[in-house]
Formats: C-alpha cells, sequence, structure tokens
C-alpha cells in the first residue's frame, strides 16, 4: 500500500514537472517610447513575444527624456531611450549615456552612429506635412510650406514645440534649409514661424497623431511614416505631403542609459532592434531602416515616388544640435 503511494506521487511529481513552465518576463525601461509613434505599440509587442521582456511605452518627447535622466542621474530609473538625434548627440554630450555598442554596429554607416557607441541611429524619417483630408473639407490639400501662411488655413496648422520635441526643431530645420537659410543663420525659419503664429498655428508639447486623426490638427508637421500608417491603416484620408520646396531627413536613435538597471536585459533589446527581423519591423511602420534590409515591395509602394524625395536632404546632425541652443533662444524670445 505503501509502496503504491509514493510510487503515485513519483508519477504525479513527474506529471508537473513535464508541464511547461512559463518563464517570469524580465522587465526594462525605455524613455520616448510611445505606442502611437512609429508604431512602437506594436515593437513593444514583438519585443514581449521574441524575448519576453516587458517594457511599458513611454509618451515623453525626446526633450523631456533627456530633462528626465538628468534629474534622475544620480538613481537611474530608464535602462534605454530612444531620442532624435540632435537629442542623442546632447546626451552623449553630458555623459547621460554608456559608450557601449550592440551585435551590429559596425554595419551601420559612419555618420549614423558615435563612433563610441553613445548613440546610434536604427531607423529614419522625412519631414512633411501629415494631412487629414477629411478634415480640412473644401480647403485644398497644401503643396509648399509657404501654402501655410495663406488666410484658408488659419488655425489649421500645428507642430511640436521645436525647444522640446526632436520632430519639432527638424521641422524647422526643415524648414529654414528649404526657405535657403542655414545652421547658423535661422532666420528663415525665425521668420516663418512669427508668420505661421499670427495665422493660428497649434503649437503641442507632445505627439499629436491621434490629434491629426481625429481632425482637431487638420495638418500638422510631422515625419512620412506617421502620415503613411495613418494613411493605410486609419478610417479617412490622409496624405502626406513633401513640400514643394524641400525638406530633410532626419534619424532617430537608441542609447543605452549609464548606469541603467536592468543593463543586460536591455542589451538585449538594443541587439534586437537591429536585428534583420527588427530591421524589416520599421518597414512595416514605414520607417527606413538604418541597415540594408531590403523594403518589401507592397510597402514601398505605398511611398511617394523616389522622385519626390529628392527634395530631401541630408543634414549635419551634429552641426545642428550645435546650433540648437541659439534657435532655441531666438525662438523663445521672437516666435512664442
Amino acid at each position: 500500500m505503501k509502496t503504491n503511494i509514493i510510487l503515485g506521487l513519483a508519477a504525479a511529481v513527474g506529471i508537473f514537472a513535464l508541464a511547461p513552465v512559463q518563464a517570469q518576463a524580465e522587465n526594462a525601461i525605455c524613455y520616448n517610447c510611445p505606442p502611437e509613434w512609429a508604431n512602437w505599440g506594436a515593437m513593444l509587442k514583438n519585443i514581449k513575444a521574441d524575448l519576453n521582456i516587458d517594457i511599458p511605452g513611454d509618451n515623453k518627447n525626446s526633450g523631456q527624456a533627456i530633462a528626465q535622466i538628468i534629474a534622475e542621474k544620480a538613481s537611474p530609473v530608464a535602462d534605454i531611450a530612444y531620442l532624435g538625434v540632435n537629442a542623442g548627440i546632447s546626451a552623449g554630450a553630458q555623459d547621460l549615456v554608456e559608450a557601449w555598442k550592440p551585435e551590429r554596429f559596425d554595419e551601420i554607416p559612419a555618420g549614423l552612429k558615435d563612433p563610441n557607441g553613445r548613440w546610434w541611429a536604427v531607423h529614419q524619417g522625412t519631414i512633411g506635412l501629415f494631412v487629414n483630408v477629411d478634415a480640412l473639407g473644401k480647403t485644398p490639400v497644401p503643396a509648399c510650406w509657404s501654402d501655410l501662411k495663406k488666410p484658408e488655413y488659419s488655425g489649421l496648422v500645428g507642430y511640436l514645440d521645436p525647444t522640446s520635441a526632436a520632430v519639432g526643431y527638424a521641422s524647422a530645420v526643415a524648414i529654414n534649409t528649404a526657405l535657403g537659410g542655414s545652421l547658423d543663420n535661422f532666420t528663415p525659419a525665425i521668420t516663418y514661424l512669427k508668420e505661421l503664429a499670427g495665422n493660428g498655428a497649434i503649437v503641442t508639447k507632445q505627439t499629436s497623431y491621434a490629434r491629426t486623426v481625429s481632425g482637431e490638427i487638420p495638418i500638422l508637421m510631422d515625419y512620412d511614416f506617421n502620415a503613411y500608417r495613418a494613411k493605410y491603416t486609419e478610417s479617412g484620408k490622409f496624405a502626406f505631403v513633401l513640400p514643394c520646396e524641400g525638406s530633410v531627413t532626419f534619424p532617430y536613435v537608441m542609447t543605452l542609459v549609464k548606469n541603467a538597471p536592468h543593463a543586460e536585459t536591455a542589451k538585449k533589446v538594443l541587439d534586437y532592434l537591429l536585428s534583420d527581423k527588427g530591421q524589416l519591423f520599421w518597414t512595416t511602420a514605414y520607417l527606413r531602416p538604418v541597415l540594408p534590409v531590403e523594403m518589401p515591395k507592397d510597402v514601398a509602394d505605398k511611398f511617394l515616388p523616389a522622385s519626390e524625395y529628392e527634395r530631401a536632404k541630408d543634414v549635419h546632425w551634429g552641426n545642428a544640435q550645435a546650433a540648437q541652443a541659439a534657435f532655441s533662444q531666438r525662438y523663445l524670445s521672437e516666435v512664442r
């Protein structure tokens, strides 16, 4: 009788031992990984599915992320940060991030990474106009930067604060470049933004994808990838306009926060973002990956023709970052 009981217990233990056990998820914190921006929401789900790492979405912009990392420097909370390249350069200069190189670091083009690994690009976008066509009603879709100053666009145009958000500053650089300015002369952009303010421009602090989709901001200075996402996934009619005067391309970068509390977990995530699967995902979010992953034809066909993108120029973002403080001072004193 006792033998049978022991055998029965052994069998039960064996059954339980064979049952699959779900490993407890690891955790990491990313500053400025907004679920509604660049389809980070889906990427964070992929990371959980493939790596079993939980990362909550975070709606800071680049400037707010940097400010928070500075405030927490003595006791860091974030492990990684996703930043506009100008903010990434600034974070490196302020010793807020570790010099660490992901597995595929050497494959990243030289101009899109810090040589010591303080930041590196994962994808790029092109600045233009994200337009909710339905919200415009009978007002025509604008074709040029200059159109936005016309009376019929009063109160219909928005952009993110260029003194804080990377996309806001990138928009200012795009306007300035297109209107004949330089990184040493931001007068064309300052003059333009003053005139736009007089035409009821809406200036926001946070990502405004949802406000454009809802029609609250019918025209938003934004990246092509957000406009394409709306055009092909949202109800309604949306368009991306690459202004007739021209524009610029802009990289977004990843960084490993100095003294990150979950550094080893964070490194797995950073490697994953540069994997073939991670890079291919960005193409499905209408982003141009930093590594030479071929964009699926069905995705490529959804972009504006290559001839349109010839108006989008590359900028030396190291020099642009150096010029940002002087621009911000002028913007705050002359525009806002």
